[in-house]
């Protein structure tokens, strides 16, 4: 899932005056003296608990885990609630979570490693360490770089790719399909891209000849302690203590319906990690690069991370503020000109965390929730940050970061209720019309099968089976499943004069509207 709040936890600003247009750029300002106080940092560490527990009761979350690191300590590390809803076993700070998208800025730190090392460069084009690796322009084939695929910037559609997965493909299919979608223009567009991140993560990989989950676990979780995060779902699955994904019902309740397997995007959003372990990353990330004394992570290159790479969002207003996007990382600048570092992770199968940094005060936190998205992680973040700066809360941010959430949902889905046929919908042809197999470069064959007076849709590389349900004429009806499903959708058959069946003309082609944001979701009989 996209990461909706980013507007809201990365906003920033920048001015330019007259004479530096046509004065040569000076350095920047320095980062301002730090502004916060020990009793503003104590004042939100000890009003957290509460805020963890409020919003919890108003949203029904099963389970939280926090930590707050300040000046190089751990000055808060709790877990609240459930592992899994109904059953018995707390959430404490050794509680194993899905991160999510929090996985990316986990990611370029490794990446940071492995350029330290001169493994590979930030501007090294990718095609040169995968092979076979094309996007749909073979300029910008070539020149992708690690940095460009990191900070969403390839021109890849938003979260292109991601479809595949849901379908069961694998890490290798999707990234060789990358080169069927469409691009915007080259380094001037944002969109938000797990394959992207992906591509980018395998380069390094690849590089060091070895896996992304052993580079990850060799340049960063070993180093720093870290024990318990992985890049592997089989870690996270085996662990002990670990917190299942929670959905909620249509009556309210929290369910532990899903598995999330995300290996094939784990640089994206494959981690699994620990309060206790995200903590000594946010202490190596506050204190660039190193870890009791011992430099872990080269400060250079942790710094690249750190800064703005492509505008995410543009101001709305001649006088608003952007927001940006760096090497897995929302960065962003405030009143006061201290950089603010954050990430969100949602897995809309039951997951959501928040990492937030003010590096020049040395203070961040982290949040792990295993419930959807629904504001929780992101709204205790701002809700700590306010209460150290301001002293209050600035706004109502879990209603607000909520109804964010939300619109995204509603915006990805049909703007066709498929539940309501129209009162003069036409009838479906002879099933027999609409039978066969259909073929498409992208999501590979789909085909139409007729039993028990029914017809079905199979595809996928272990083909998953979709009833379909007849809307008005042609156009039929399924229910989307996996991490982006968005309900149900429209499956629509082109009849012409082709090959005769038994009810008239065979559909010559079949168009499946969830799969067609991009042009691509189109299935034509060979």
């Amino acid at each position: 899932m996209a990461v909706a709040v980013a507007s809201l936890l990365a906003v920033g600003y920048t001015t330019v005056s007259p004479s530096a247009v046509a004065v040569p750029a000076a350095d920047p300002p320095p980062q301002p003296p730090p502004q916060l106080t020990q009793a503003k940092v104590d004042d939100a560490v000890g009003r957290l608990d509460r805020i963890v527990r409020d919003g919890m009761n108003e949203t029904g979350v099963p389970g939280v885990a926090v930590a707050v690191v300040y000046k190089d300590r751990v000055v808060h590390l709790k877990g609240f609630g459930e592992r899994r809803a109904g059953q018995s076993g707390a959430v404490g700070p050794d509680t194993v979570f899905q991160l999510a998208s929090l996985s990316k800025p986990l990611a370029s730190t490794v990446v940071a490693g492995a350029v330290g090392e001169k493994a590979i460069g930030w501007d090294d084009p990718v095609a040169e360490h995968v092979p076979g690796f094309a996007l749909k322009e073979r300029w910008v084939s070539d020149h992708v770089t690690v940095a460009d695929l990191f900070s969403h910037r390839s021109g890849l559609p938003d979260h292109a790719g991601d479809l595949l997965e849901d379908l069961g493909y694998d890490r290798t299919y999707i990234l060789d399909h990358l080169r069927d979608e469409p691009l915007t223009p080259f380094r001037a567009s944002y969109a938000y891209t797990n394959y992207g991140v992906t591509a980018a993560g395998q380069a390094v990989a690849n590089a060091k000849a070895t896996t992304w989950e052993k580079l990850a676990e060799d340049t960063l979780y070993s180093p720093a302690g870290m024990n318990s995060t992985s890049s592997r779902f089989a870690d996270y699955d085996k662990a002990q203590d670990k917190a299942a994904t929670h959905v909620k019902d249509a009556d309210g309740t929290w369910q532990a319906k899903f598995v999330r397997d995300a290996d094939a995007q784990s640089p994206a959003g494959g981690a699994s990690s620990t309060a206790s372990d995200m903590a000594t990353w946010l202490r190596l990330q506050l204190a660039n690069g190193k870890l009791g004394g011992k430099q872990v992570i080269p400060a250079e290159q942790l710094e690249r991370t750190h800064l703005p790479e492509i505008v995410s969002g543009p101001p709305r207003a001649p006088a608003g503020r952007a927001s940006f996007y760096g090497l897995g990382w929302n960065v962003s600048y405030d009143d006061q000109g201290r950089l603010r570092l954050s990430h969100s992770g949602a897995f809309e199968l039951g997951a959501n965390t928040n990492v937030t940094m003010l590096p020049g005060e040395q203070l961040g936190l982290v949040v792990l929730t295993n419930g959807a998205p629904v504001g929780l992680a992101d709204s205790v973040a701002l809700d700590f940050f306010d209460i150290a700066q301001y002293g209050e809360p600035t706004t109502d941010w879990l209603s607000l970061v909520d109804e964010v959430y939300q619109q995204q949902l509603q915006a990805d889905r049909s703007p066709t209720d498929y539940t309501k046929p129209p009162r003069n919908a036409a009838p479906a042809r002879p099933d027999d019309t609409y039978t066969g197999t259909y073929e498409n470069d992208y999501y590979g064959p789909l085909t139409v099968t007729a039993a028990n007076g029914e017809l079905t849709m199979s595809l996928g590389p272990k083909p998953m089976t979709f009833r379909l349900t007849h809307f008005d004429g042609d156009t039929f009806s399924f229910r989307t499943v996996g991490e982006n499903a968005t309900g149900l959708s429209g499956v629509t058959f082109e009849v012409g004069s082709g090959s005769e069946g038994a009810g008239g003309s065979k559909a010559s082609k079949v168009t499946v509207e969830a799969f067609d944001k991009t042009g691509l979701g189109t299935f034509t009989r060979p």
